[in-house]
């Protein structure tokens, strides 16, 4: 019976009303959602800096600020955002002749960024560097915008405006922008099969006959480093490459190894865009690479001749196989991009 009693009671307690003078239960204790970032099953974990978890609101800001023009008010470059150079349907790079794009693809994965690894960490410290040298984003006159402070607020606790959040921000979104659902990966998880020409420029591009996969393993690829893939014999200007960054002799002529996934859809193709097409990229490998003093040990292809001598068919083949490296939803998934 005490015990029936005393339940009673706590019942009555529970139920009753607080005085009308009680101040009302505060709404500041909500915090940003976290974000579930979705990765194919073959790719490995991606690293998340614990200072800048993913977060719903987070990713929105960062979609928002990349598709602003406003990002490069005032800056040297006004009226651009960073999807003014790197496109969607480009695969997020740009076919702009001459102009060579690094595309936002799996960059979550990269410790080093742009062509000759000018910046090197993670995605912040690209993206701060994006923010500050690049755009020269005015924080004050982002502030003035008026659905920015709420957005920062509630992605970041304040309505504090940054060069640091702004970079967070846009380090958020440009993790989610994951490819891994071309056809070759639906090929690979036994989805679909591939025609015979791809299935023989798949055999060229993973063996020694087009030693493609040294540089290009899977799943993403790349191997995110720096190679001299003879281009050229001589090194001047910005074709010194990673040299101009390290001073190290032995990296002149190395560059940063582009992702080929959709890399149909990303030329011009090498540092400097010298190459309009496929073809002509392959035509490279096969016949006209340069030797120099860095050519990197990997085109010697087992001491073999520096240039693969590929058959037209061969090169046919292989070009059968890159094509099956797009990723369609990627480029058409409206997460990705401007928002409504």
């Amino acid at each position: 019976m005490r015990w029936l009693i005393i339940t009673l009671l706590l019942g009555l307690i529970a139920c009753k009303k607080p005085p009308k003078d009680s101040p009302p239960a505060s709404n500041n204790t909500s915090s940003p959602t976290p974000y579930t970032l979705q990765l194919p099953p073959e790719f490995p974990v991606m690293k998340i800096r614990e200072d800048n978890p993913l977060t719903k609101e987070g990713v929105a800001l960062g979609r928002k600020l990349y598709y602003d023009v406003r990002l490069s008010q005032g800056g040297p470059m006004q009226g651009h955002a960073c999807a003014t150079c790197h496109v969607q349907s480009f695969s997020f790079a740009n076919n702009a002749a001459g102009v060579s794009v690094m595309p936002h693809v799996n960059l979550g994965y990269s410790n080093a960024f742009l062509w000759k690894g000018n910046v090197q960490g993670t995605l912040e410290d690209v993206m701060l560097f994006e923010v500050k040298d690049f755009f020269q984003v005015d924080t004050a006159y982002l502030a003035t915008l008026p659905e920015y402070p709420p957005m920062f607020k509630a992605a970041f606790g304040s309505e504090t405006i940054n060069h640091k959040r702004i970079a967070y921000a846009l380090a958020q979104f440009v993790r989610t922008l994951i490819s891994g659902n071309s056809k070759f990966d639906r090929y690979y998880r036994g989805e679909v099969m591939l025609s015979d020409a791809e299935m023989r420029g798949m055999m060229i591009f993973f063996s020694e006959r087009g030693d493609c996969f040294h540089c290009h393993p899977l799943p993403l690829f790349t191997d995110y480093e720096f190679h001299n893939i003879g281009l050229d014999s001589v090194f001047t200007g910005e074709n010194q490459g990673l040299y101009l960054i390290t001073k190290n002799p032995a990296d002149l002529g190395k560059f940063r190894t582009p992702t080929l996934r959709n890399v149909a859809l990303t030329a011009p193709y090498m540092h400097d865009g010298r190459f309009a097409t496929l073809q002509e990229v392959i035509d490279h490998y096969s016949d006209h690479v340069k030797a120099s003093p860095t050519l990197d040990p990997i085109m010697s292809h087992n001491n073999r001749d520096i240039n693969l001598r590929l058959t037209p068919q061969e090169k046919a083949d292989l070009i059968a196989f890159l094509l099956t490296l797009t990723d369609s939803t990627f480029i058409n998934n409206p997460d990705f991009g401007p928002p409504q």
